[in-house]
């Protein structure tokens, strides 16, 4: 019961930088890395406005569960 995987999710930042402020908005939200990275992408080859740039954001455990599998994926192949 208590034992139940998370779920991954990934969030698609934009942020939009004005003169007085910054605005922060949820452009889309992510179950891989991924998916999160590839939206980014996109959104930053069709971005047509100076004000706005993207970045993605996720829980600390989400973050350090993905770091140490490709750590441990990398140590794994490096020893073959």
């Amino acid at each position: 019961m208590f034992n139940k995987k998370k779920k991954e999710v990934w969030l698609v930042i934009e942020k939009r930088a004005y003169s007085d402020s910054d605005n922060f908005y949820v452009a889309k939200k992510a179950y891989s890395l991924d998916d999160a990275v590839a939206f980014k992408v996109s959104l930053e080859q069709l971005n047509d406005v100076e004000n706005a740039s993207y970045f993605i954001a996720t829980d600390v455990d989400n973050a350090m569960s993905k770091v140490i599998s490709l750590h441990n994926e990398k140590v794994a192949n490096d020893n073959k």
